[in-house]
């Protein structure tokens, strides 16, 4: 290891973990406020109060309380973009390792797949599946699952074909190895980090998508609170003067999206070896 290797790796040791304590106190406003403050109740009453002392992020055009709607559609907001992850990451390791393993044709037609789905425009593809099952939670989440698999699955196989080349593989392959046992003990194994920083990375993508689908119309409905859905609903309250509908929970969705985006920073420097590429 040279001296740069040796300072790289020193450097790393000492990247602030300022980003994932935000993203935690993102997580924990999410689910703690719309818990301490229970279940609002719509008074037109207080419809469009600007922020004061007792409403200090104002209210909705229903009378909601803006700081709690906005907890709670973050929260929903958070839990669909972690389905997501999960789902697309899951589909893109299997995938990816079955490619890598099998080779030949099999390999050929995965590749040309991810090809495919990768040239089509990923907002417009989640729109249509989307718009097949309207309101519906599930179609949001296979909307965005289903076009987000590919980049996990290439970024899985590439990993895969470089830990075939080693020698335990070789080793393993030429005691008598089935591929299932050489893709399960050895292959899989080796794509925990990419796993790791894919899962980091698609959450605040997930997050702008579920946002995009919702504002647009065609994710949830607008009875369940989401970033995009009081996005939506705060379209017409601008208009009436009140700027804290829009402002509040946009810049939830910019700060979330930013302290995920920089936490994926900090885990790619952290995992990178001293002398190694940033995927």
């Amino acid at each position: 290891m040279t001296a740069r290797d040796h300072e790289l790796d020193a450097r790393r040791r000492y990247i602030p973990d300022a980003p994932w304590f935000l993203v935690l106190a993102i997580a924990l406003i999410a689910l703690l406020i719309p818990m301490i403050a229970g279940r609002q109740t719509a008074d037109f009453s207080a419809a469009l109060l600007p922020p004061s002392t007792s409403n200090l992020l104002g209210t909705d055009h229903s009378g909601y309380d803006m700081l709690v709607r906005t907890a709670e559609g973050l929260r929903i907001s958070l839990q669909i973009a972690a389905l997501c992850a999960v789902i697309a990451c899951a589909l893109g390791v299997v995938i990816g390792v079955a490619s890598a393993a099998a080779g030949g044709w099999f390999d050929a037609v995965v590749m040309r797949t991810v090809d495919t789905v990768n040239a089509l425009p990923h907002l417009v593809l989640g729109i249509v599946i989307a718009a097949l099952w309207r309101g519906e939670p599930l179609a949001v989440v296979a909307s965005i699952s289903l076009t987000h698999w590919p980049s996990v699955a290439r970024i899985v196989r590439a990993e895969v074909l470089a830990t075939a080349n080693s020698g335990w593989v070789r080793t393993s392959r030429l005691a008598g190895a089935s591929r299932w046992f050489v893709a399960h003990r050895h292959l899989a194994p080796s794509v925990g980090g990419q796993i790791l920083v894919a899962m980091a990375m698609l959450i605040p993508h997930a997050i702008w998508h579920e946002s995009t689908l919702s504002f647009l119309g065609v994710g949830l409905s607008p009875d369940r609170a989401s970033l995009g859905t009081l996005l939506g609903q705060a379209r017409g309250d601008v208009m009436l003067g009140a700027w804290w509908t829009l402002a509040v929970p946009a810049t939830a969705l910019v700060v979330t999206a930013l302290a995920f985006t920089l936490g994926l920073s900090m885990l790619r420097r952290r995992l990178t070896p001293p002398g190694g590429s940033v995927w």
